[in-house]
């Protein structure tokens, strides 16, 4: 859920902008899940971009505080939004943890990185949301140590239903900064895409499972 519009529009040009999104129609990504995308989301790059990367936290900050206020642990789902995750518990002066996808093989075999006890509150930073499945393996594993999660911020949504369906029932709060469908204008109006492009990444967005490349 887009929590405010001018600062999804802004977003989506930053990112545009750090050329932070890759098209590839004809050869498209694979992601994690199997799934076939001509187009990546690379939000990391952002960090190497400060003045890009100290909007995009401190937006979340000010999300964060609108909506939760004060008084928690902010905690990065590893290892995408580490960065991103940090930057913003510094603005908040807050304390800061991250999740790994699941424990360490060796060492005290950690999921969990960084100081919290079950009677803290921790609000999760992610970079990029597609299925949620990621994510919500996060919100797990700190729900398992009796850790209360307050809800979810984000840089990026796809908006894809599968992952408003998971969200749902982990009754977890997701607030992203911007979406796929912001993206898509700003990339349209900038000429960052193609009309033949935008056709694609339209029929994509549909039915992605389906989707096979021309």
């Amino acid at each position: 859920m887009i929590y405010d519009q001018e600062t999804a529009i802004k977003t989506a040009k930053s990112l545009l902008q750090i050329n932070a999104i890759k098209l590839n129609p004809k050869n498209p990504f694979t992601w994690s899940s199997g799934l076939k995308s001509p187009i990546y989301c690379d939000n990391r790059i952002a960090l190497s971009h400060p003045q890009t990367r100290s909007f995009l936290a401190q937006k979340i900050a000010e999300q964060a505080q609108k909506i939760y206020g004060k008084g928690y642990v902010v905690a990065g789902v590893a290892t995408g939004a580490i960065g991103i995750g940090v930057l913003v518990a510094d603005i908040l002066n807050a304390p800061f943890i991250y999740v790994r996808p699941e424990p360490k093989s060796h060492g005290r075999q950690n999921q969990i990185e960084g100081q919290v006890s079950a009677y803290q509150k921790v609000l999760v930073v992610e970079d990029l949301i597609s299925s949620g499945k990621s994510s919500l393996n996060a919100v797990k594993a700190l729900k398992k140590e009796g850790i209360e999660v307050l809800g979810m911020l984000g840089l990026f949504d796809y908006g894809f239903d599968l992952a408003i369906d998971n969200f749902k029932a982990e009754n977890i709060q997701l607030h992203t900064l911007s979406d796929y469908d912001h993206l898509i204008i700003e990339a349209e109006k900038s000429s960052y895409i193609k009309v033949h492009q935008l056709s694609v990444l339209k029929s994509w967005r549909r039915s992605p499972s389906e989707w096979q490349p021309a």
